[in-house]
């Protein structure tokens, strides 16, 4: 059985589920490596900014549902966060207490709540991102034109398979 991969097998691509190193598993070397790094960054960033990485993750939810005009329930948030309700309103109250997300009356179901985020929110997460998306948009351009295409459609194609694959 062959010992678990170094760097200079993982830089390549190949590996204890590739044996062969080329140009796919390289691509997956390199996604892998992705998706450690993004992992990483999330852990620093709730961190820095006092709080658990489901908590960043929510704040980052009702962004993103405010930015559609997409108002979000707390059961919505539970569920996108795959958490109990219980586990959510605990969540509601740290990020009530710490001013980052506030609870407000449903814009077209009154007797409904939603979530929103602050203005402290908002401005914190401005604060401790827009360099780094800002340095991601400059090299996601560094990539040829015509290659963005397929390095968009292999990267949704893996966001699928990861999303739709049965646990053994």
């Amino acid at each position: 059985m062959r010992d678990a991969p170094d760097e200079a097998d993982e830089a390549l691509g190949a590996g204890y589920w590739y044996p062969e190193a080329d140009s796919a598993t390289a691509l997956l070397s390199a996604l892998r490596r992705f998706r450690a790094a993004d992992h990483d960054m999330r852990r620093r960033m709730s961190s820095d900014m006092d709080m658990n990485t489901t908590d960043l993750a929510a704040l980052r939810h009702v962004i993103a549902h405010e930015l559609r005009e997409d108002p979000i329930t707390p059961l919505r948030l539970a569920q996108l966060l795959d958490i109990s309700g219980a586990s959510t309103s605990k969540l509601l109250d740290r990020l009530t207490a710490s001013g980052h997300l506030a609870r407000a009356p449903h814009p077209r179901d009154r007797r409904s709540r939603i979530v929103v985020a602050t203005d402290a929110g908002h401005a914190e997460v401005r604060e401790r991102l827009s360099r780094m998306h800002r340095r991601m948009l400059e090299i996601a351009q560094d990539v040829p034109e015509p290659a963005r295409r397929a390095a968009a459609d292999f990267l949704l194609a893996m966001a699928e398979h990861l999303e739709t694959e049965p646990p053994d």
